[in-house]
């Protein structure tokens, strides 16, 4: 009786498979989004606190959140016994770093917006927005060149409280650090500058 030959192959590997490198940056990738998801329900819970200390009642802050009233209860109640702290002070001319950190990214974003994407600081923008860049000295650096050169390159598209507002922050980045206890974390304190100086430039605008 003939012996049937087993036609069957074994699957060949990859003529190109990942080098170590590429799934390096692949997971790095992807622990990158899982440690800015973090971060940002951290943020968030800071946030809803510090609304509450500022007198929102727990009903609106749920329904700016998204969240349910409860999961909002539950993160105001967790910290009711902390000791009370004084609401922070929300003017342009804090000269904290996270706060000028903050302004320099709400200009950064309005710029990007301003050029319809087309600015150098876009490519920043969008890294911070995932998480891939975080608010180190050379990073901060990196931003502030690029912000500087897109007020350079497009002086014409641009409005002039812009410019105004790059060479406030940069004066005030390049100055030591005034002293004063503040109460709010560096990112909160970097959300809260972006979100006024955003705002402060629309109605300059």
């Amino acid at each position: 009786m003939a012996v049937e030959e087993d036609t069957r192959r074994t699957p060949e590997p990859p003529t190109e498979p990942l080098t170590e490198a590429q799934a390096e940056r692949m997971f790095a990738d992807m622990n990158d989004v899982i440690r800015a998801g973090d971060e940002m329900r951290g943020l968030r819970a800071e946030m809803i606190r510090l609304f509450a200390d500022l007198g929102w009642t727990q009903d609106r802050i749920a329904r700016l959140t998204g969240m349910s009233q409860p999961a909002v209860s539950k993160q105001v109640t967790k910290h009711k016994g902390d000791d009370p702290s004084p609401p922070p002070r929300l003017a342009l001319d804090r000269h904290d770093t996270p706060w000028l950190e903050g302004r320099l990214w709400g200009l950064a974003e309005e710029i990007s917006e301003a050029l319809h994407d087309a600015a150098h600081c876009t490519r920043y923008v969008n890294a911070v927005a995932r998480g891939r860049k975080h608010f180190t000295p050379q990073n901060v650096d990196e931003l502030r060149r690029l912000v500087e050169e897109d007020l350079r390159l497009h002086r014409t598209a641009l409005p002039d409280v812009h410019r105004h507002a790059y060479d406030e922050i940069s004066r005030a980045l390049d100055l030591p650090v005034p002293p004063g206890a503040t109460t709010e974390s560096a990112s909160v304190r970097r959300t809260l500058a972006r979100q006024i100086q955003r705002a402060d430039l629309r109605e300059e605008a």
